[in-house]
């Protein structure tokens, strides 16, 4: 049914036929290429298949390819808790209420934080390296990684001869794949060998494999690995020796890798072997074909294309330095966007470990921060596009992750802060620990858990997949709404409930008396997630008919809990009181979280959120703001929600130009993968809003990209979004009703609503003049 028929800027027929399932174009190329070998690891190109992962750097006569396995983590389970804290808690606080802030933060960091010197890391599995005699003197050199089929390819001349090789990390079959062919018969000689910083063990392991076994220690303590390298050839010798292999005069050779951990359990050697032998049977073809089949299902759901690209004959790295130099690129734009749900396919696939600080690549035993899992936005902003970009399935490893915190959470809840249900803090590892550790400034912060548990009910917004919401989401919510029943406190000044002690991630404050602190009650991001979080339970309640009484209690709290403020100069607080802040132009933003990835300042009938939140924005830019990687990508979400295309346009220039390696990995300094999701993410956001149940099309199109279309997007509700555009205007739209949900459809501030069925489409059949 049609709503406000005048207001329309668009009519669309309602075809009764199954879901949308044509196939998406793939006329443009989606390649990064360079014309000469990395020097550099973040030069080289990433391939994985969720858990394996593999950065290939396509050396002529020395090749390295770098490769990882998602579990291999030094460490153990251990308990950080500190045993003062819940004596101290109530202490803390009240000094906090009395406005005695940096002794109450000094009193926290004493008493309440837990030991930060304990160091587990994800660590490298190691490296294939492969020795070619004689090709010193080459031509017409080129690599790649093609992402419509997620292979890496080096090809060049020497003495009139081309070399290939093609390298691909597959998910079916479990094994790195690396095949090397010549364009003539019997000129392939090289030596093949794996290796790896610190102690590892190498043997032969009969006449055409190796194996190479170690453990990530820390301590004495980590997960064991093992690696497993077969030749496949076609012509030639082979000979192992020395933990080497020797390869002459072949006409063709494959080479497999695998590797398994202990992380999982015992026998990572027999699993490692067993994976080898199964790929071993297979043709290389149809070891191609399998890969390309599982690969394919995943990335060909969503194609975009921007404009008519003038740049596919330069080289990747060329592109970035260009737009440095102030050009426009809207196809780096199309490649970048894929380049981002590539990266999650390729680093988070079911049944494995969720992707980290740095998706799987790492090339070290000791990475920034452990690559680790911080939960203070960065492995949320991970996924922010898996859903709008049609890869829902790439989310499961993260929601039995944060399931699995439950269990140490809860422990830490009652430990720490005498509190049903379960926390975490601001950050974890592969060993799951939740106690708040480290400094105050990033450790004192309780929300980690709950700002995860809204990808949960996101979830179930955008698939309408009820046991999903049963089994899965509700426990996680129902735990994590239990703690702050018990840990929300009576401000004794205002008679509101705020949370507390905790802060706003990472940044600081000045106190009324001078000082530098932290710490606080009630700081404004805690409230937005907190509201979030009980309104998600009480929605869940209302959907599966359960937990009535509960979900009452959390209405009368959420009635008196602090609301978010506008402080004098019309910005959004960051913390409980007007305070300065020690760094104006910090990283973090975390008092717009209510803008995105929540929806709390996203009304249209109440602009005074939006207006207070560009303020926000504007001073942080101002002061030097975004200039991290993944907080110009948290930027660029907030200028899509605020309508304003022409900044977020802006701002995606910036990532490209300031924060943007050559390989197009997400630079923080230095290289950590979330920019590269959050950026995806807010290019979706740019093209399609889906929050407050209004289905917004082409809400922030900036002026760079006149024409295009994008295929493919998912909405919540349960919808499937194509859309086509020129010279700035929607020209087509196609709209699969997933669920049969009711829709209502926005575009250039004119809606209208209908009643759908499930498997209907919606199509536009017209634009109208506007009478208003």
């Amino acid at each position: 049914m049609i709503r406000n028929p005048f207001l329309l800027a668009f009519t669309f027929l309602i075809i009764f036929s199954g879901c949308n399932n044509q196939n998406t174009s793939h006329e443009r190329e989606l390649k990064l290429w360079y014309e000469e070998p990395a020097n550099e690891w973040v030069e080289a190109l990433p391939l994985g298949n969720g858990r394996l992962g593999a950065m290939v750097f396509g050396g002529i006569e020395s090749e390295r390819i770098q490769l990882n396995e998602e579990s291999i983590w030094s460490g153990a389970p251990v308990h950080r808790t500190n045993p003062e804290a819940l004596d101290n808690l109530n202490k803390v606080r009240q000094l906090l209420f009395e406005g005695k802030y940096a002794e109450g933060d000094q009193l926290a960091q004493e008493k309440i934080m837990g030991p930060d010197g304990i160091q587990h890391s994800y660590q490298t599995l190691g490296d294939l390296y492969l020795q070619f005699d004689s090709l010193k003197e080459y031509s017409n050199y080129r690599r790649s990684l093609d992402l419509r089929t997620a292979i890496a390819e080096t090809t060049f001349e020497s003495d009139g001869v081309k070399y290939t090789r093609e390298v691909f990390v597959s998910a079916p079959d479990e094994v790195v794949t690396l095949k090397i062919s010549a364009s003539e018969k019997g000129t392939l000689n090289f030596t093949a060998w794996l290796d790896r910083p610190g102690d590892a063990e190498f043997v032969s392991a009969g006449d055409q494999q190796l194996l190479m076994t170690g453990a990530a220690e820390h301590r004495g303590r980590g997960t064991r690995f093992a690696s497993v390298m077969r030749v496949k050839n076609t012509g030639g010798d082979v000979i192992t020796a020395d933990g080497k292999m020797y390869v002459q005069n072949a006409d063709e050779v494959v080479l497999l890798i695998a590797g398994r951990t202990s992380y999982w359990g015992d026998r990572e050697v027999e699993k490692s072997a067993g994976d080898i032998q199964k790929a071993a049977e297979i043709e290389y073809e149809q070891l191609k074909n399998n890969h390309l089949s599982a690969y394919n299902e995943l990335f060909g759901r969503v194609d975009l294309a921007l404009n008519m690209p003038d740049t596919l004959n330069l080289p990747t790295n060329q592109r970035l330095e260009r737009v440095k130099e102030g050009a426009i690129d809207n196809h780096l734009t199309e490649l970048y966007f894929q380049f981002g749900r590539y990266l999650l396919i390729s680093s988070s696939r079911p049944g494995g470990l969720p992707a980290n600080l740095q998706g799987i690549w790492d090339g070290t035993l000791n990475p920034p921060w452990n690559a680790d899992y911080h939960i203070n936005i960065n492995i949320q902003m991970n996924y922010w596009p898996s859903l709008v970009t049609n890869l829902a399935e790439c989310q499961e490893p993260f929601f039995e992750f944060i399931d699995d915190l439950r269990q140490r959470g809860s422990i830490t809840a009652r430990e720490v802060y005498g509190a049903r249900g379960f926390v975490a803090h601001h950050t974890t590892d592969a060993w799951k620990f939740t106690d708040p550790i480290g400094k105050t400034v990033y450790g004192m912060w309780p929300m980690g858990a709950a700002w995860c548990t809204d990808h949960f009910w996101e979830h179930y917004d955008y698939t309408g997949d009820k046991e999903f919401l049963k089994e899965k989401a509700y426990p996680v919510l129902k735990d994590a709404a239990l703690f702050f029943v018990d840990f929300l406190v009576e401000n004794p000044k205002t008679g509101l409930l705020v949370s507390g002690p905790s802060m706003s991630p990472e940044n600081t404050f000045i106190a009324p008396n001078g000082e530098k602190a932290s710490v606080c009650m009630g700081p404004a991001m805690d409230h937005q997630i907190i509201r979030e979080l009980f309104s998600n339970f009480i929605k869940t309640s209302e959907i599966l008919n359960t937990d009535i009484e509960f979900a009452d209690t959390l209405r009368t709290m959420l009635a008196n809990l602090t609301p978010s403020q506008i402080g004098s100069d019309g910005r959004v607080l960051e913390w409980s009181e007007e305070l300065p802040e020690a760094e104006p132009g910090h990283r973090h933003i975390s008092h717009l979280y209510a803008l995105y990835p929540g929806e709390e300042f996203t009304s249209p009938y109440d602009t005074k959120w939006l207006k207070a939140s560009r303020k926000t924005i504007e001073k942080r830019l101002e002061h030097g703001g975004g200039h991290t990687g993944w907080s110009r990508a948290w930027i660029i979400n907030f200028f899509a929600r605020l309508k304003d295309g022409e900044r977020a346009f802006d701002n995606l220039q910036a990532l490209y130009a300031k924060s943007t390696l050559p390989n197009l990995f997400d630079n923080h300094p230095p290289f950590q993968i979330d920019g590269n999701f959050g950026a995806t993410a807010g290019i979706a956001e740019m093209l399609l809003q889906s929050h407050n149940g209004v289905l917004q099309l082409l809400p922030a199109l900036p002026s760079d990209w006149e024409s295009g279309h994008i295929k493919g997007l998912r909405a919540r509700g349960g919808f499937e979004v194509d859309l086509a555009w020129k010279n700035g205007h929607l020209t087509e739209a196609v709209i699969t009703s997933l669920l049969g949900n009711p829709l209502t459809i926005m575009y250039d501030g004119n809606s209208a609503e209908y009643k759908t069925d499930q498997g209907q489409i919606l199509s536009m059949n017209e634009l109208l003049e506007i009478k208003k």
